[in-house]
């Protein structure tokens, strides 16, 4: 196994820049998954480490070797692709052993290797079928152990999850974190669901035009979003921003006038609440206030959508709460989970003033 480093690594098409500077190291063994917007770059970094497109500057490691003007097949990395990638006129277990054969594997050695590979996901009643007679999810198995069989110092997942459905993409999520930390493997995993982003990875790079907007776990991503379009981004719902004022220990904005004796200075401001931090309250008295602008029921909460403005606030209220559309409500959010960004830069504040520098 091995660490992955990028130092000062850009990528440019012509006059158009695909990557900015980006300096990632990878811990050996570590999940580490990009996450953006179609075009942010993601896939091109990871093209760059597979050696399928190169580097218009900086270098790239794996572990000690310098591998920027090295062949893709002498990088020892595995790839999984989003459309599976599977020979149609193989069967399961020559699809899995196909690696091997290149590399002049002897029969015997290759189908002890294939069976280990193909029981770790689980396919071993299924070696003689073609990938015509299998699931999508069965399919995806078969990349997986195509990549597993030969042991690789990284794998590099390119969406491999995007072309199945909700409920098999849960499973195979389960599926592919388990198999991950068996295996040990330095994993570099590629997706714009923030979802399999926040289930999957040790560390998440959230990368918006070229850059890496935030760098840090999933759990310091969700509570301390670095700048606005991180906020924006993760979260389902995202997180509410209301664009106001901070004067005097308060953010006021039309329909809100909260105290926030935290928020240092004064300025224009955008304040941030997540809806699972939010009570639906009476309107009466409450700092914020507006009226019910649609109620979902999610199963284990509703989603309610006030008016407040010209801003839609979602809260998350339990899912025996009862309202209907028009009806006023109010909203009370946790004092200690507010957070504020400035408007002109987009970075996050912290409660002492300071302006939070992104990707840290």
């Amino acid at each position: 196994m091995a660490s992955v480093t990028l130092k000062n690594v850009a990528k440019r098409f012509g006059h158009f820049t695909a990557l900015e500077e980006l300096n990632l190291s990878i811990g050996d063994g570590e999940f580490l998954v990009l996450l953006g917007p179609s075009g942010c770059g993601k896939t091109t970094t990871m093209r760059m480490v597979a050696g399928l497109e190169h580097p218009s500057g900086g270098e790239i490691r794996i572990g000690e070797r310098l591998v920027n003007d090295m062949q893709p097949k002498d990088r020892d990395v595995a790839m999984v692709f989003q459309n599976y990638g599977l020979y149609p006129h193989m069967s399961v277990e020559q699809n899995i052993g196909y690696p091997l054969k290149v590399r002049g594997i002897g029969k015997v050695d290759r189908a002890a290797k294939v069976r280990i590979a193909a029981e770790k996901v689980e396919l071993g009643p299924l070696l003689a079928r073609k990938p015509r007679q299998l699931s999508g999810g069965q399919r995806q198995r078969v990349a997986l152990a195509r990549v597993i069989v030969r042991t690789p110092q990284v794998f590099l997942m390119d969406e491999p999850l995007s072309n199945l459905d909700a409920k098999l993409r849960v499973t195979m999520r389960a599926e592919i974190k388990h198999l991950q930390h068996e295996l040990g493997v330095t994993t570099i995993y590629v997706t714009h669901d923030q979802i399999e982003a926040m289930t999957l990875a040790d560390r998440v790079a959230v990368m918006n035009q070229g850059r890496i907007q935030q760098l840090g776990t999933p759990e310091e991503i969700y509570d301390r979003p670095a700048n606005l379009f991180v906020a924006g981004f993760i979260g389902s719902p995202p997180m509410n921003l209301i664009d106001g004022n901070v004067s005097e220990g308060r953010f006021r904005a039309p329909g809100v006038s909260l105290s926030a004796p935290d928020f240092r200075g004064s300025g224009v401001r955008v304040l941030g609440i997540r809806p699972e931090d939010i009570e639906v309250v009476d309107p009466q008295g409450a700092e914020i206030a507006g009226s019910i602008y649609a109620v979902e029921l999610t199963g284990e909460s509703n989603l309610v959508t006030v008016m407040i403005g010209t801003n839609r606030v979602i809260a998350r209220a339990p899912r025996s709460w009862r309202g209907k559309i028009g009806e006023k409500a109010g909203l009370r959010p946790e004092s200690t989970r507010l957070h504020l960004f400035d408007r002109e830069t987009g970075m996050r504040i912290e409660p002492d003033g300071v302006r939070r520098v992104a990707g840290k």
